[in-house]
């Protein structure tokens, strides 16, 4: 068993990149240890250069990063860190992916279409291609699990479609076809100023989302001010199905505290938010603060997270060149 999962260097990380991904890595790492098997998690820088983005802002985003995963809980010995860029055989297994991909299937892609909107003519052609980095990113190491959200799921089907294709073509069983790991664990996280929208470091409002770097007080202050509606919560979680706020809050109780909605709702049924927002308030200070402290300290230490970053890549290409070098004798490429 061998799981790999990235993250695009976007910076500003929120509770929403922790709860929706990296406290799952974490969760996952001990019991993929526990198994016997081998967990790969990548930052990637390659897949944050296909809309534009200043290199000093994703030199920064990338530390940044690397740092918030190291906080969290992401141990550099029992599970690979690197960022992709580290890792020429990403790039170099795209290519000769692009020739085994269709456009078709590339068209049929909802992400490209979503991010470009009515500019398709202006995004770049890295934009429209990325699918086969990240089919590239996967099928290198042989994963034979990849975590996923539902926005992730179609990539993971054309990754699992090259794979296949490439295999019939060249008359091999050479590329793995990994299998989904959804956590049902993994929660959505809404805007605190509209639960009708992810939390996002592009909402203008900064209350809107509880960014991992904000102090005790912003933390408190953002959950007290949180939109909520007047009612009290009620016995059960699907009471609260018509109040998105409500949801979304008894929600992040939930994963911070490692229970079920249910149980939060069973625990403060009857109670209105004056009392559940300070607990919410209190919950996520004493489970946010100490990887906030630990993320101040790491950010500034290039050396020590640049280490940690070079070790990872030194692990996870002698991973990868085998493979690559077998891709490329089986196309004809070496002689």
């Amino acid at each position: 068993m061998r799981v790999i999962s990235g993250i695009k260097p976007t910076g500003n990380l929120h509770l929403g990149n922790y709860l929706g991904a990296i406290k799952q890595w974490v969760g996952m790492q001990a019991q993929i240890e526990a198994a016997g098997g081998e967990s790969m998690y990548f930052i990637a820088d390659l897949h944050g250069l296909t809309e534009w983005i200043e290199p000093q802002a994703l030199h920064a985003n990338t530390f940044e990063i690397a740092a918030a995963m190291i906080a969290s809980g992401i141990d550099p010995k029992r599970s690979i860190l690197f960022n992709q860029t580290r890792v020429p055989a990403h790039s170099e297994l795209s290519w000769l992916l692009n020739n085994v991909a269709r456009v078709g299937w590339l068209n049929r892609m909802t992400q490209f279409k979503d991010k470009a909107g009515k500019n398709r003519e202006g995004a770049s052609v890295g934009l429209y291609d990325y699918p086969v980095l990240m089919a590239a990113d996967v099928l290198l190491y042989s994963a034979t699990h990849v975590p996923v959200g539902e926005d992730q799921k179609q990539h993971l089907e054309l990754a699992r479609d090259i794979a296949a294709k490439f295999n019939q073509d060249y008359g091999v069983e050479l590329l793995v076809q990994p299998a989904p790991l959804v956590s049902k664990a993994a929660p959505r996280i809404m805007s605190l100023r509209d639960a009708g929208s992810k939390m996002s470091k592009s909402n203008p409002s900064d209350a809107a989302r509880i960014n991992l770097v904000d102090d005790d007080d912003a933390i408190a202050q953002k959950f007290r001010k949180a939109k909520t509606d007047p009612e009290p919560l009620g016995e059960t979680f699907e009471s609260l199905k018509d109040r998105p706020e409500a949801r979304n809050l008894v929600t992040i109780f939930a994963a911070l505290s490692d229970r079920t909605p249910d149980d939060v709702v069973a625990e403060y049924a009857g109670q209105g938010f004056g009392s559940f927002k300070p607990a919410l308030a209190d919950l996520a200070v004493a489970k946010l603060g100490p990887i906030r402290d630990e993320m101040v300290r790491l950010t500034p230490d290039r050396p020590a997270v640049d280490a940690i970053l070079r070790e990872g890549a030194d692990r996870a290409a002698a991973l990868a060149a085998p493979l690559l070098r077998r891709v490329q004798e089986t196309m004809g490429l070496l002689v």
